[in-house]
């Protein structure tokens, strides 16, 4: 492959370094120039650009990174599809990754041009949740080094142990210094934790805080069919021979190991009564906030043997506590096991000049009688986006108006002279502080309905990496998208007259495409010819 820069004349099959307006075209970074391309340009007076010629044993991008993504994958995952250089893995249920680093390290000391990022061996997934990401770095790869990596992995380097569907107890013994209140607290969220790894508790019963009481309690438990014991203690398991372990001992069990070096967890008692495993848990599982006792519990959940050793070798990263450095409290960091519902909100940019239509707004056209703002509005307030704010600047009461009598929330930038990156900061500043994420809708898109973007938020899973919805149709990315809240603040920096769109380059890895049948999501409306084109379209 040879990078420069080539005269205009000669840069046919080249593929553009950097995205490069010609007149009213823009052809974006990554675009293979054609003889019709370069006609374009120079007629717009570019005279060289920037590039990458391939050579024959070249692979592209796309191509080399789904080459090597598919050598990665092992039972339970998937291939998403290739673009900009990256194929992302993602797991087909929730479960734990198995991540053979050995492989992972080899594949990316191969060569400088290929990276391969994974999460931690036995990390706890989600359906859908990306587990690894191939970024080829140039645009090609020569065959010779993709031959190098896929022999580096010649074996499959990643595998899901889906979470099977295990019955479990819970025991929680009683003290007079622990409130009853207390008790049913723990034991809903234990039953959450249990749920989110496919489990479910067939038994919660209390008992006194005796190792004569917590045998009985386990003994009782196994007759039921449990199959995992999970002991709740009313008072910290201090020592091998305290009144919980002793318990264990009694109803027949063994105890494996007393402590981990995970901080909190420190004070988690494997055991095992036959071929039952036997937990007591930790204080720290009376906290929905990620502890040492998490690993353990989505490990076993997923047929995943836990030995004693393994308890002792989760120190590197077992430090889960807060720390003032940490730059996000851990109770917002890590999902609970029961997560809310997220509540996405609309932002809807109807502050434009319409310069480009030939004098009137458009956005006052009508499109079946209705002006084509108030159609866009209403779709959005349709779907499940609240609450819906309309962000104007010119002719800003002519569209309060044409909005009138829809409950949205309307505020009003004044420098919508300088570009639609300022509408959008507009939009974003009045957000309520509790929405995990906000639809940006263009205002002139009248063929989007509410089922495109109900579709879109149901596919809105931040915790599982899904935290940039794109609508496509045939492949090719169009409006409105959906951000989360974490993109916020990259958003609110974005300058000119553009929106948040090469963010979307930037945090490939976060997006999640959303495939629709119709060309309502690449339909918008900024010039004469668009509009007539559309109504042609619509006419019987």
């Amino acid at each position: 492959m040879r990078f420069g820069v080539f005269p205009v004349d000669a840069a046919e099959g080249v593929v553009l370094a950097h995205s490069t307006r010609a007149g009213t075209a823009t052809f974006r970074k990554g675009r293979v120039l054609t003889r019709d391309d370069l006609a374009a340009l120079s007629a717009a007076g570019v005279k060289e650009v920037t590039g990458a010629r391939l050579d024959p044993t070249d692979v592209t991008e796309d191509a080399a990174a789904e080459r090597i993504a598919r050598c990665l994958l092992g039972p339970g995952l998937r291939l998403s599809a290739a673009r900009t250089g990256r194929c992302n893995v993602e797991a087909t249920a929730d479960g734990v990754v198995l991540v053979d680093a050995g492989a992972i390290d080899a594949a990316n000391l191969a060569d400088e041009a290929v990276t391969v990022a994974t999460l931690h061996d036995k990390d706890a997934v989600r359906q859908g949740q990306i587990v690894a990401t191939v970024k080829i770095i140039p645009f090609a790869v020569p065959t010779e080094v993709l031959t190098l990596v896929e022999g580096a992995l010649a074996s499959p380097a990643l595998a899901l142990k889906p979470y099977a569907p295990r019955r479990y107890a819970v025991i929680s013994t009683e003290l007079p210094t622990v409130k009853p209140s207390v008790i049913a607290n723990t034991e809903e969220l234990t039953a959450q934790r249990v749920a989110s790894c496919g489990g479910v508790v067939i038994a919660a019963t209390r008992c006194a805080h005796t190792a004569p009481a917590v045998a009985e309690s386990i003994r009782a438990a196994l007759k039921g069919g449990a199959e995992t014991v999970l002991i709740v203690a009313a008072s910290a398991t201090v020592d091998r021979a305290d009144n919980l372990p002793a318990g264990v001992i009694a109803a027949g069990g063994v105890i494996d190991h007393f402590g981990m070096p995970a901080d909190p967890g420190n004070l988690l008692v494997l055991a095992h009564v036959d071929k039952t495993p036997v937990l007591i848990l930790p204080g720290c599982a009376r906290s929905p906030k990620l502890n040492g006792f998490d690993w353990v519990l989505q490990r076993l959940a997923a047929g995943i043997p836990v030995t004693r050793l393994d308890i002792m070798k989760m120190g590197v990263g077992g430090l889960l506590v807060d720390t003032p450095a940490r730059p996000l409290p851990r109770d917002q960091a890590v999902r609970a096991p029961a997560a809310h519902k997220p509540t996405i909100a609309a932002v809807i940019l109807a502050a434009g000049q319409s310069r480009r239509m030939g004098g009137d707004n458009k956005l006052s056209r009508p499109v079946d009688g209705v002006p084509l703002i108030r159609r866009t509005v209403e779709t959005v307030l349709a779907s499940a986006a609240r609450p819906v704010v309309v962000v104007t600047g010119h002719e800003a009461e002519t569209v309060r108006s044409l909005l009138s009598g829809l409950a949205v929330t309307f505020v009003h930038n004044p420098r919508f002279a300088d570009g639609l990156s300022t509408s959008l900061r507009a939009g974003l500043d009045v957000l309520p502080d509790d929405v995990d994420g906000t639809l940006v809708s263009l205002g002139d898109m009248p063929a989007i309905t509410s089922a495109h973007i109900d579709a879109l938020v149901a596919g809105f899973d931040p915790d599982s990496g899904k935290a940039i919805g794109v609508p496509t149709h045939g492949g090719k990315r169009g409006n409105p998208t959906l951000w989360a809240r974490s993109l916020f603040a990259d958003m609110r920096q974005v300058a000119g007259d553009v929106g948040a769109r090469h963010l979307i380059g930037a945090n490939e890895s976060l997006v999640y495409e959303v495939e629709f049948g119709d060309t309502a999501v690449l339909t918008d409306l900024d010039t004469p010819a668009q509009w007539s084109e559309y109504l042609s379209r619509k006419a019987p």
